[in-house]
């Protein structure tokens, strides 16, 4: 009888520290963290949750787009693709547009840009929880960016390079090492979200995953890895 009680609390132990590692993440996703800048913030007009393209029809249409004309984008067209890369869908527990394994949200978001309606040129993060930019430095690099993507022009032509940057502890420490799986899985999510978004804008876009990753991280001023450059701009 006494190793029959054992035995159950064993089991039961079992089972609530595999309950535990399945969903601690979860428990956390409320939480606000992320990388903080120190500098000028814009804030973002709220971004629409109707368009006027079906799902259907943007998945019809997506294409890579690499040529954009010399036109810039509104800052409401930049809002929502940020927005629909990174934005917040549920504000209580603080879901994003993108999924997460675990809600752990590895990846943090900065914009190159260069020409963008009322905003000036610089490298900026995307904080997705006030849906606002920082502007880490003033300045177009987007020059310098194609030069670290192994000088592809549409990187340097387009209006705007959004930079997917992952930051792999925040999923690896629950996963372990199958967390880096997860990791570039997201990768693939947020930036199919970034091709559909674009193209219901009228816009265009195409992943890019060749270059320097050193080179790139040291432009926009960051300590993760950098995992995407997506070039948007008008084609």
């Amino acid at each position: 009888m006494k190793y029959q009680k054992i035995s159950y609390l064993v089991v039961i132990l079992v089972v609530v520290s595999s309950l535990l590692i399945l969903f601690k993440p979860y428990f956390y996703s409320f939480r606000g963290y992320g990388v903080k800048y120190e500098g000028e913030e814009v804030m973002l007009p709220r971004p629409d949750l109707k368009g006027e393209m079906s799902v259907e029809e943007a998945i019809a249409k997506r294409r890579s787009v690499r040529y954009y004309k010399d036109r810039p984008l509104t800052l409401k067209q930049l809002s929502q693709l940020l927005w629909a890369a990174q934005g917040i869908t549920e504000e209580k527990k603080k879901f994003r547009a993108a999924p997460s394994a675990g809600a752990t949200y590895p990846f943090e978001i900065y914009v190159v840009v260069g020409y963008v309606e009322g905003l000036k040129p610089g490298v900026y993060h995307y904080d997705p929880f006030k849906h606002s930019l920082t502007l880490i430095k003033e300045g177009d690099y987007r020059t310098d960016l194609q030069k670290a993507a192994l000088n592809q022009q549409w990187v340097g032509k387009a209006a705007v390079d959004i930079v997917l940057v992952a930051f792999y502890e925040r999923t690896t420490k629950y996963y372990g090492e199958r967390g880096y799986r997860y990791v570039y899985m997201e990768a693939g999510h947020i930036g199919q979200n970034i091709y559909l978004q674009a193209v219901a804008l009228g816009l265009g876009t195409v992943a890019v995953g060749a270059f320097h990753d050193k080179e790139v991280a040291k432009i926009i001023g960051t300590d993760g890895d950098p995992i995407y450059i997506f070039p948007v701009g008008v084609p």
